[in-house]
């Protein structure tokens, strides 16, 4: 097996790895890098031999021993060398003592049982220009995220997340300096009842995370987060497969499934709310 030096990597460095991802089809967002990186800068981690980066994974480490696993890629030219599971083992050994989530293919499922994880459920990822749902709610304020709405937007992420995430948050929901994010709450009553968030992705957008209290605020937030893209642009919404209502708004808009991810974690469970999770943040960070 070739000698391979395993660390972590720069955001400049890291670029490599979203551009091998965007290769395989996973279709990043044009500005994801600086808030992934900006979580967790020491775990985003490549392989190398000499100076020729040849394998990646993110193991970003949040709060309260929970990790989140993605971007495990070997490039092409040196698969089934053996570089990938040293990788591997090296993201792994960052998260020790980590409850740990991935959203990983399907076909890998079997392999990463071998590893501890446990399968949770499915994620589907529907794509297609979606049709308006027409589901204006005259209880609901919606607008876009404010600096001022940061720490209640962050109060009611953490509702549906198994940790706080802060430093993530405060930044996803921010436009980025490219300015390829946009972020809305729904108030009603003086409080949030939900929050979504769309991105330009290489292909069209993707919408994620879509949180909300009930379906017809899921459903008004998704309309007015299509009301704000480019006519006939495709949209993308990973729906976790147990929520039938967001699997219906995804139907109803046009959305057609794509692709699907095993949620799988190694450690406890941490129970999710999925009947007010209507679409995943990111199949990268969770």
């Amino acid at each position: 097996m070739p000698d391979i030096t395993i660390r972590p990597v720069s955001t400049d460095e890291f670029r490599t790895a979203v551009d091998w991802a965007a290769k395989e089809g996973w279709n990043p967002g044009l500005d994801d890098l600086a808030p992934f990186h900006g979580t967790d800068p020491d775990g985003f981690i490549m392989g190398f031999l000499g100076d020729m980066p040849v394998s990646s994974i993110s193991v970003v480490k949040y709060p309260d021993r929970f990790g989140f696993l993605g971007f495990y890629i070997v490039h092409p030219d040196h698969r089934g060398t053996g570089l990938g599971i040293e990788t591997w083992n090296a993201g792994m050994a960052y998260l020790e003592g980590c409850t740990v989530g991935l959203d990983g293919v399907v076909q890998q499922q079997e392999n990463y049982k071998k590893s501890g994880f446990v399968l949770a459920g499915r994620n589907v990822r529907h794509t297609g220009r979606a049709t308006p749902l027409d589901a204006n709610d005259v209880s609901l304020d919606i607008r876009t995220v404010g600096t001022d709405d940061l720490a209640a937007a962050g109060d009611f992420d953490a509702k549906h997340f198994p940790v706080r995430r802060d430093a993530f948050i405060r930044t996803w929901l921010t436009p980025g300096e490219g300015g390829n994010r946009m972020s809305l709450i729904a108030i009603r009553d003086g409080e949030i009842a939900g929050s979504a968030t769309v991105r330009a992705c290489r292909a069209g957008y993707k919408i994620g995370p879509l949180f909300a209290d009930d379906n017809k605020t899921a459903a008004a937030l998704f309309d007015a987060i299509v009301a704000g893209l480019p006519e006939g642009a495709d949209v993308s919404l990973d729906t976790p497969e147990d929520n039938a209502a967001a699997v219906d708004i995804a139907h109803r808009a046009g959305l057609e499934p794509v692709f699907e991810t095993a949620r799988m974690y190694r450690g406890t469970d941490p129970g999710l709310p999925l009947d007010r999770i209507y679409g995943v943040t990111t199949f990268e960070l969770g």
